[in-house]
């Protein structure tokens, strides 16, 4: 991998994992569902000059239905659930829970008979969802436990998003895909905008807002698709084991937040139990629905091609 390559996947790693401080953050003072509306709004009007530009939009829009419904399961209510968890967990601990992204994709497309599932598979979801149980059993209070629901309510979202990417969107160009998402589930929450303005908002969490927006969506999925174009798409995706270790140094560095046994133990088993869970099986070919927030696909254009062209598939990480 080239220094520009390393450079870029270094940063990308970094600024997936950076949502779930930035949103501990944001919702002290400003409500879940108002966080969604900033960073969808301000990230989807960010990226429309060069969905303009490139002339991306109305392929996507006349697929309109399809994208609505990828834009709630994938963005509105992930966005949404990790949002209201937040005001009760930890940021390490969501960005640790939400790392079992793949291992719910590979439960989703074992049931539907999409993959098949194996001894190297039996043993990586066992594994996995063992290191949820002990994060839950030695972390978690009693009292907390409707957040680990919403969480896990996100990662379904992140696993269900790549399905239907794959199965009704995944000719279409990749910029104007995100760009429209975006300002869908930014419209979809704005009527309840009003009821719920606060009074009055501290400084960082309205910069928490502008960060998310900006860096991590806008910024990110243009640094995404660089990324794609500069080593492939099945090297980028590795990015996305980093995202859960930075999301704990950041938490415990920047907000105090403490490193428990629980993390100690469950962080490699989840991320062991997914690396096995979703291995390509010997023989076997691409996954037909590659998914994962420890990662979730999205379509990116493929080295060499123009934004209009038909993407391929590849996993990103989503918070």
């Amino acid at each position: 991998m080239s220094r520009r390559g390393w450079l870029m996947f270094i940063a990308l790693g970094v600024i997936w994992g950076v949502p779930y401080l930035l949103i501990k953050v944001a919702v002290r003072d400003i409500d879940p569902v108002l966080v969604v509306i900033g960073r969808t709004l301000i990230g989807g009007l960010l990226l429309l000059p060069l969905a303009l530009h490139r002339q991306v939009l109305m392929p996507v829009l006349r697929r309109w239905r399809a994208l609505l419904l990828y834009t709630v399961v994938e963005i509105s209510g992930p966005w949404f659930f990790l949002g209201h968890a937040e005001t009760k967990l930890n940021s390490s601990t969501s960005g640790l829970l939400l790392a079992v992204v793949p291992i719910v994709a590979t439960i989703i497309l074992v049931s539907s008979r999409s993959e098949r599932f194996d001894l190297r598979r039996a043993i990586g979801l066992a594994i996995g969802l063992a290191g949820v149980a002990l994060l839950v059993g030695l972390d978690i209070h009693v009292d907390d436990l409707l957040s680990v629901g919403f969480v896990m309510l996100t990662a379904i979202g992140y696993a269900f998003g790549p399905i239907i990417i794959a199965r009704k969107l995944s000719d279409l160009p990749p910029l104007g895909v995100v760009t429209v998402s975006l300002l869908f589930a930014a419209v979809l929450y704005a009527p309840l905008a009003p009821w719920l303005w606060p009074t009055t908002v501290a400084a960082d969490s309205a910069l928490s807002v502008l960060a998310l927006a900006v860096i991590c969506t806008a910024v990110a999925f243009l640094v995404f698709f660089a990324l794609i174009a500069e080593v492939g798409p099945a090297r980028s995706t590795v990015v996305t084991y980093l995202n859960p270790a930075v999301a704990i140094v950041l938490g415990i560095a920047v907000l105090g937040e403490p490193f428990t046994v629980g993390m100690a133990i469950g962080f490699p088993l989840v991320i062991i139990g997914s690396i096995l869970a979703t291995a390509r099986s010997r023989g076997a070919g691409a996954l037909s629905n590659p998914t994962g927030e420890s990662p979730v696909t999205v379509i990116a254009a493929s080295p060499g091609r123009g934004s209009g062209d038909a993407p391929q598939r590849v996993r990103r990480p989503t918070t």
